[in-house]
């Protein structure tokens, strides 16, 4: 059976990405990339509120001590965001020194507080991207050759990791015993035909995990043994990612993209669904 969801905001991000539900502000905070762009959706009340980045942010994960780690395109910082909108405070790793051409995408803490992104080439040429940790030892490089790293969704208990390489059309599954990454293999493949590519993800209370179809324009629910489940579909091809939101966690909070899509006039928009089952509040960087 194919779902629906419904519009909640219209706007056009070029390229919306990183849904994070903040339980500190009860907002749905998300990106717009390519637009160097903060957004903001309040459920109560319907609006939106968007600030300009000097250096785009890709991602927000929320910080044990109040406001957020972010990963701009070229590092991570220490972000607040307060009535005027954000304010980076320091800087904490420059991942991408050496690298040229590259840039961040997307990422996730985990329950022990540790955090993973990735990294890719910006012209999306290459398979030259990488996955990292970041904690308090520092920087670890967990994986490479990547094309374009997405994802990542990491089970409740911490002990299963998953991630995308949108390009190559595979979901990879992987173990994680303190903060190594171990078993990697083959969980989901797409066909780029049928399916587009996978993109952003979140997991449910239930383990079901949640796919954005780039190029697809739907939403899919696989079960932990990777067996298709429900279908949600959206009026934009270029799904991204997306989260459980609400003070309840039962809605769920979908982004696209409207790069190159015209013709498309919901492309970019935000969308909301409710389907039944609760997800995870989003794990904070320690």
């Amino acid at each position: 059976m194919t779902e629906t969801a419904h519009c909640v905001w219209s706007g056009r991000a070029q390229l919306g990405e990183g849904p994070l539900w903040s339980t500190e502000h009860r907002l749905l905070l998300f990106v717009d990339i390519r637009g160097s762009r903060l957004l903001a959706y309040s459920p109560d009340d319907g609006s939106t509120r968007d600030w300009p980045m000097a250096e785009a942010c890709c991602w927000l994960v929320p910080h044990v001590q109040g406001g957020f780690i972010a990963g701009l395109r070229s590092r991570l910082v220490r972000l607040q965001l307060g009535p005027d909108g954000p304010c980076i405070v320091e800087t904490l790793a420059r991942p991408l020194t050496g690298r040229s051409g590259q840039r961040l995408n997307d990422g996730k803490a985990d329950p022990s507080g540790r955090l993973w992104f990735g990294t890719m080439d910006d012209a999306e040429r290459e398979a030259n991207g990488s996955f990292y940790r970041f904690d308090r030892q520092g920087l670890h490089e967990a994986d490479m050759g990547y094309g374009v790293p997405n994802g990542p969704a990491i089970t409740a208990d911490g002990a299963t990791l998953y991630h995308t390489d949108s390009p190559s059309g595979t979901v990879y599954a992987f173990d994680v015993t303190d903060g190594k990454l171990a078993n990697k293999r083959v969980h989901l493949r797409f066909d780029a035909d049928k399916d587009g590519y996978p993109d952003g993800m979140t997991l449910d209370t239930e383990g079901g995990l949640w796919v954005a179809h780039w190029g697809g324009g739907r939403l899919s629910r696989f079960l932990p043994d990777g067996t298709l489940d429900r279908q949600v579909s959206l009026p934009a091809s270029r799904v991204t990612s997306c989260a459980f939101g609400g003070d309840d966690l039962a809605t769920l909070y979908i982004t696209t993209a409207g790069v190159d899509r015209d013709a498309e006039p919901q492309a970019g928009a935000l969308f909301a669904f409710r389907p039944g089952v609760t997800g995870h509040a989003p794990c904070s960087y320690e």
